[in-house]
């Protein structure tokens, strides 16, 4: 089972991407995003899923350069 992650920003708090992995990422992982910036991750926070559903929404916080 794959894990889609909404990759968010700290600085400004918007959605930058999504994306899937395998399992579940840990806090230190490091990734590229589409544009090929390689980014290690702030937090990971794992949310609660909503009543009656199974998918547990996944953000990872980056801080990118732009």
């Amino acid at each position: 089972m794959s894990i889609v992650a909404s990759i968010m920003n700290t600085k400004t708090g918007l959605l930058i991407q999504k994306m899937t992995f395998t399992r579940m990422p840990k806090p230190w992982i490091s990734f590229n995003l589409a544009s090929g910036e390689l980014v290690t991750a702030d937090r990971v926070t794992v949310g609660k899923p909503a009543p009656g559903k199974f998918i547990t929404p996944v953000e990872i916080w980056v801080s990118p350069k732009d």
